[in-house]
């Protein structure tokens, strides 16, 4: 199976003629995305997260090294439409995400520039509402909403253009607990009918819902792997000034201390292995 987004040797920075390249944003980045894959992207603060997200979709172009969709190349500017209609982008403010004042017509804005027929146009819009909840206020105003319900409504406009993957740029970093809950299984669900997902996240316990972690440090890929395996690393991980989730970082205590405990990040099985052991000894 072919991926369906790759980064080739990419480096980047927004001023390259005045910074040494070992100060670069991204520096040398190789990487793959396969159809249907979860994806989280951590790394500490000015790792390039946010830069590689933007490289995914054409709303930036590598310095050197090139980024392809489907085998097409993010920086021809004759394809850029149907890069970006395979790769949709879902960003951290739910604010500035919105170009109508009703929801039905927010949705729409995307579908207008596809030339699809009015009932086509209608037909995903109930869709996509529904996918995300939101069906049945059409008529709301945008700025009526609550920031989960905008951040939703943001991901209803992209997948109503149909893409093969959604980029979550630190969706749920404005939204409050239930809000960003509610996000989280949306984004599942549509993981599950076979959209990718490549969501940046600084938050361990959102990034261990994946399947499989990317860790970016300085412009790097440092780490890259299953969620048990990567956050089992904990120490590493503290080194680099990320957190990790609450049964990693208990796991690992355990395990240096002697507890033959498997890398499990699932809560039920973590607590069966912890009576079996109790129960045993």
């Amino acid at each position: 199976m072919a991926p369906l987004i790759e980064v080739q040797g990419v480096w980047f920075d927004f001023r390259p003629e005045e910074r040494a390249r070992t100060d670069w944003v991204l520096r040398n980045v190789d990487w793959t995305i396969d159809p249907g894959e979860y994806v989280a992207l951590i790394g500490p603060n000015g790792s390039g997260k946010s830069t590689l997200a933007r490289m995914l979709n054409g709303l930036l172009v590598p310095t050197e090294g090139r980024v392809r969709v489907k085998g097409i190349p993010t920086d021809a500017p004759e394809k850029l439409w149907t890069v970006r209609q395979a790769v949709g982008m879902v960003f951290q403010n739910p604010e500035n995400q919105h170009v109508a004042p009703t929801v039905r017509e927010d949705v729409a804005f995307g579908l207008e520039n596809l030339g699809l027929s009015r009932e086509e146009m209608l037909r995903r819009i109930e869709e996509a509402l529904e996918a995300v909840g939101l069906r049945g206020m059409e008529e709301r105003l945008v700025h009526q909403l609550s920031g989960g319900q905008k951040q939703l409504l943001a991901i209803a406009g992209v997948i109503a253009m149909r893409p093969e993957a959604i980029v979550l740029d630190e969706s749920t970093s404005m939204l409050d607990p239930a809000a960003r809950y509610r996000v989280l299984e949306v984004v599942q669900r549509l993981n599950k009918s076979g959209i990718a997902l490549i969501h940046i996240t600084h938050s361990a316990e959102e990034a261990a819902r994946a399947g499989r972690v990317t860790v970016l440090d300085r412009g790097r890929i440092v780490l890259d792997g299953p969620p048990e395996e990567i956050f089992l690393r904990d120490e590493e991980l503290r080194h680099l000034g990320l957190e990790v989730p609450v049964l990693a970082e208990l796991t690992g205590r355990l395990r240096r201390r002697g507890w033959p405990l498997s890398e499990t990040l699932d809560p039920e099985r973590w607590v069966e292995e912890i009576w079996r052991l109790l129960s045993r000894d």
